[in-house]
């Protein structure tokens, strides 16, 4: 089992930023791909960003790409997801997953991963 531990959401201005970790702690020896979606009220869940077990690739949602960047400390046990030029549309519960790391990784489709953390609000003003 793995426990997963969203931190760093808050209220912020347009154009500011905010940097979001995830804490994975349990079987944290196992490798994870780690990926962040989001869900905005009366919306569904989307992706955001993923990054591969051992950081060498990384993906984006279009609407994030340019703005956001995923990161990981493996050493940790921690992703991280530094979101700069935030916007109101940015507004959402923030949740990071973990995948075991094997082929096929569909990294947009939810039903990839295998553990997911509680999330944590992000709200961005106007």
């Amino acid at each position: 089992q793995v426990q997963l531990v969203e931190s760093g959401g808050g209220l912020v201005q347009a154009g500011g930023s905010l940097r979001l970790s995830c804490a994975a702690s349990g079987r944290a020896r196992i490798s994870y791909d780690m990926g962040w979606f989001r869900q905005a009220p009366g919306k569904e869940r989307e992706f955001v960003a993923a990054i591969n077990w051992g950081g060498g690739s990384t993906y984006y949602a279009d609407a994030v790409k340019g703005r956001f960047t995923i990161s990981r400390d493996n050493a940790k046990n921690t992703v991280y997801l530094q979101m700069n030029s935030l916007k109101p549309e940015d507004t959402a519960v923030y949740y990071c997953a973990a995948r075991f790391a094997r082929t096929g990784w569909i990294v947009g489709n939810e039903n990839e991963y295998d553990y997911w953390g509680q999330g944590t609000q992000v709200t961005v003003s106007s």
